[in-house]
């Protein structure tokens, strides 16, 4: 009896040491992992962006006159030289017995002003001859020595002022004669006014394209240089991101770039055409002061994926910078930086390869990395199986348990 009762004290006592051994036992550590991977890997620029009309065209009053009420309305369809406003001149006098007895009024006056710009270019003319029959004389007797070098010199600078007499008589004859132009067409315009004489002037369209805006829909009075309709073709659309100065120099014309959250299904293509020299200051939300360059984007994707586009619509642009087709990539989460004193000086990369249930430390070269990849360009295999975001307990050597996700 006592035998039997010490072997079960002693078997449990056992039994009791090995639950505290098993119980105190280190085990793995459990850690996420995940492949090593060949594919294509790309580095983005992530911007929002706007569309805009490449070309805009504002038909203007080209004169002061009577707009006509205007019939096109924002999203209407235009041709080349198709009409889209009417301008009828406008004149300020009143048609009346008064107004007319004016005209012809000043019609004589202004005859009458010829009249004498062409007498006195005709006693010009005269006082020119004269005054270079003068000079003659003058000459001849000087070379005999009858008349002092001071009376030639006077005779030949009157010459000079005959010569110029005549020329201002000559113009001012010009001006007269546009002044009796001028006063016989107010006439005529004033015998006209009201009447269907009286030509109206027609603005149309320099290009085709969709009515963008309309400033003056009702008819009214307009002076020169009145913007009346703006123009453009929507079939001609760029895409413009402000990109921070340090990011605008990686995006070179010719980079690819997708155009994602525009609204409509898929994605649509552009490249970059130019990226402007100046770059201008722009406020954050943050209250922060950034440097900023417009990068200019064209579409190549079809005209008919992005028809329903239009000015000024809000889009998300990336564009892409790196691209490769058959990089090493792992979770950008596996790799991180390494001490400085492990790297030797310099900021060195690891990452955790889970092998034989065993987390090996291994130095890896990083070309480039984006949200979700990393490009490993060396330390790492296709096919070989890294920790991501290792917790603190594991180290090189350390037990560890995978849970792939």
């Amino acid at each position: 009896m006592k035998m039997k009762t010490v072997l079960l004290a002693g078997l449990g006592a056992v039994a009791a040491l090995a639950l505290l051994a098993w119980a105190f036992a280190p085990r793995p550590t459990e850690v996420e992992t995940a492949s090593v991977t060949r594919g294509r890997f790309e580095t983005t620029i992530d911007e929002d962006a706007r569309t805009r009309l490449r070309d805009r065209y504002v038909v203007s009053a080209p004169l002061s006159g009577l707009l006509t009420r205007v019939g096109l309305r924002e999203g209407d369809a235009v041709e080349a030289d198709q009409v889209v406003a009417t301008l009828t001149p406008t004149l300020a006098p009143m048609l009346d017995d008064r107004t007319l007895r004016e005209q012809q009024v000043r019609i004589e006056v202004t005859d009458a002003q010829v009249d004498r710009i062409d007498a006195r270019i005709e006693r010009a003319k005269v006082a020119l001859l004269q005054a270079q029959n003068d000079v003659r004389r003058s000459e001849q007797l000087a070379g005999d020595g009858f008349v002092s070098p001071t009376k030639l010199e006077t005779d030949r600078l009157a010459a000079l002022a005959a010569q110029k007499e005549l020329d201002a008589a000559r113009q001012e004859r010009h001006v007269a004669g546009h002044e009796v132009e001028q006063a016989r067409a107010a006439l005529l315009a004033i015998r006209q006014n009201g009447r269907p004489g009286l030509r109206a002037f027609e603005l149309r369209a320099p290009t085709g394209g969709r009515v963008l805006r309309v400033m003056q829909t009702s008819e009214s009075a307009v002076a020169l240089g009145t913007p009346l309709v703006e123009l453009g073709d929507t079939h001609s659309l760029e895409v413009v991101a402000e990109l921070l100065t340090t990011d605008a120099l990686q995006a070179r014309p010719g980079s690819v770039v997708k155009v994602e959250r525009w609204g409509g299904p898929g994605i649509l293509q552009g490249r970059v055409r130019l990226v402007e020299p100046g770059a201008f200051t722009k406020v954050s939300a943050l209250g922060v002061e950034e440097q900023r360059v417009r990068v200019l984007i064209d579409l190549t994707s079809p005209a008919e994926a992005w028809q329903a586009l239009g000015d000024g619509y809000r889009v998300g642009v990336r564009i892409v910078t790196l691209a490769l087709d058959n990089a090493v990539r792992v979770p950008v989460s596996a790799v991180f930086p390494l001490p400085a004193s492990e790297g030797g000086g310099e900021t060195a990369m690891a990452a955790f390869v889970e092998k034989d249930g065993r987390a090996r430390l291994r130095r890896v070269v990083v070309g480039a990395r984006n949200g979700t990849d990393a490009w490993v360009r060396q330390g790492l295999e296709v096919g070989e199986t890294v920790i991501v975001y290792p917790p603190p307990a594991v180290a090189d050597g350390a037990r560890v348990k995978a849970r792939r996700v």
